[in-house]
């Protein structure tokens, strides 16, 4: 089977989906070439067990470490990707984040292009994905050129409670930006959002906000379940197909300019199963670049226990407080961002720890749940490869110093804001906490994979929009970053190839 689209993006993810919103109206024809399917509206959407003791979104996948010890990875092949699964925050990057950025266990590098040239395309981002919020409440926000489309989600009673505690123990509580329409969502069923999927589309991710804009326009098709195993290169290094195995069949697409949009842990996989004799380490890597510096941040969660009260919360993740992103901690180093995670009740408590179920069913019911977060610093050595077919994550973790004087300083604030109980446990390699920075942009191509637009630096009708375009992973959820960045990219794409 052969035909030529002119655009192929590969992945309905944030990146991939929004690209594809960005595209569409021009009229070219563009396939999108989705790994899974839809997810359908079962009750296991709104089932605690079923997501995460029974697992039954996670895939039949095994992922390897460097020794061979093998992992079902936390990733997700879904119409609309991770985002699927998300906990909505749709927030801006720090502007000190696109500068050079030194912490205790090392540097964070700049971006090749500055804060205030990004602003306007998360602005736009903001505006598409229906970004909740209030602006003027935190700290360590960066400039905004307008104003957020929708005020920010309601805390429920017990989390305003928690806001005004927060600020009597001294530090700045803010509305987490979110991606949800909060009433729709509830009258789905009473359940967090936080990792819980919405096949009808209250909450605002790829497949509901970028995937259903871009489809809106006939010159646009969505193929579910091609697996894409390799790029072919043609002549003047130039990528002349994109292999895909559908219904057990392989078959070809010969688009005019390709996007990866897989995700950066996958993307990087294609580019390197798609060596041939001229780029014999892989596609787009005459750097020696592609799938290093992967970074996954440091994330630990908090349980705040007071056992004489109660948390009637449903869905709880409305608050987060940035009081230690630039600073406060050792030598005034920055540690990070700290957040609401969706609310944990009795069965995700005992699927995480494995407590008995009326143990973890008291104790999740007096607890705030928080998310804790820091920087992972790039690591050459920290990378995805393939073997036999197989990915293989090295994951060198980074700055955990940092991390533990976050989840310290954490601590210290919930106890002073009424919690006398604080419990914490990191996450670990099957957790994927926001995967980043294996195809990283920058203007040199001796030590990036990609320029400032994405376009791989070796093949100019080859782009790669998801996280692994990320130079650094910032402290706080990417997901916004990416859609601003795959905006960003597609008018570039118009401007400079579609122009003619």
């Amino acid at each position: 089977m052969s035909n030529g689209p002119d655009i192929v993006i590969i992945g309905s993810g944030m990146g991939g989906a929004t690209l594809a919103a960005s595209l569409a109206p021009t009229g070219r024809r563009i396939v999108i070439l989705e790994r899974g399917d839809d997810i359908a509206d079962t009750p296991a959407c709104r089932d605690a067990s079923a997501i995460f003791a029974q697992g039954v979104f996670r895939p039949d996948e095994q992922w390897f470490t460097p020794q061979g010890e093998g992992f079902n990875p936390g990733n997700y092949y879904y119409v609309g990707g991770n985002s699927r699964f998300y906990g909505a925050v749709l927030i801006r990057f720090r502007a000190e984040d696109f500068g050079e950025m030194h912490h205790l266990g090392g540097t964070s590098p700049a971006w090749p292009i500055s804060y205030a040239d990004f602003e306007p395309w998360y602005q736009a981002a903001e505006t598409l994905y229906e970004v909740r919020g209030t602006l003027g409440e935190d700290p360590s926000e960066p400039h905004h050129s307008g104003t957020y489309p929708f005020a920010a989600v309601a805390d429920e009673p017990s989390i305003a409670r928690i806001r005004a505690q927060l600020a009597a123990a001294g530090v700045s509580p803010s509305s987490l930006p979110l991606g949800v329409d909060a009433e729709r969502w509830l009258a789905g069923g009473q359940t967090p959002w936080d990792a819980f999927p919405d096949p009808a589309g209250s909450k605002k991710d790829a497949a509901s906000v970028g995937l259903a804009t871009a489809l809106q326009f006939s010159n646009v098709e969505l193929i579910k379940c091609a697996h894409v195993t390799q790029l072919v290169m043609g002549d003047e290094n130039q990528i002349t197909g994109v292999d895909y195995i559908k219904d057990g069949k392989t078959c070809r697409l010969e688009p005019d300019l390709t996007v990866l949009s897989a995700g950066a842990v996958n993307s990087a996989a294609i580019l390197l199963n798609s060596a041939n004799e001229a780029f014999p380490t892989g596609l787009a890597n005459r750097s020696d670049m592609v799938g290093r510096n992967f970074m996954n941040h440091n994330c630990s969660a908090l349980l705040a226990i007071h056992p004489f009260r109660r948390n009637r919360a449903v869905y709880q993740k409305t608050i987060q407080f940035n009081d230690f992103y630039l600073g406060g901690g050792p030598e005034d180093a920055p540690l990070g961002n700290v957040q609401l995670l969706g609310k944990i009740n009795g069965p995700i408590l005992a699927s995480q720890t494995g407590l008995p179920g009326p143990f973890a069913a008291w104790m999740a019911g007096h607890s705030v749940d928080w998310y804790a977060m820091s920087e992972d610093l790039p690591d050459r050595d920290s990378r995805v490869t393939v073997k036999n077919g197989a990915i293989v994550l090295d994951w060198k973790r980074s700055n955990w110093k940092t991390h533990e004087a976050l989840v310290a300083k954490t601590r210290a604030v919930l106890k002073r804001a009424g919690s006398p109980i604080v419990l914490a446990r990191a996450f670990d390699r099957k957790t994927p906490s926001h995967q980043c920075g294996t195809t990283c942009f920058g203007d040199d191509a001796r030590s990036s994979v990609l320029d400032v637009h994405c376009r791989t630096h070796d093949h100019r009708n080859l782009f790669v929009v998801d996280a692994g375009f990320l130079p650094n992973s910032a402290a706080v959820n990417p997901a916004l970053t990416i859609a601003a960045q795959a905006l960003r990219v597609g008018e570039h794409i118009k401007q400079k190839d579609l122009a003619a």
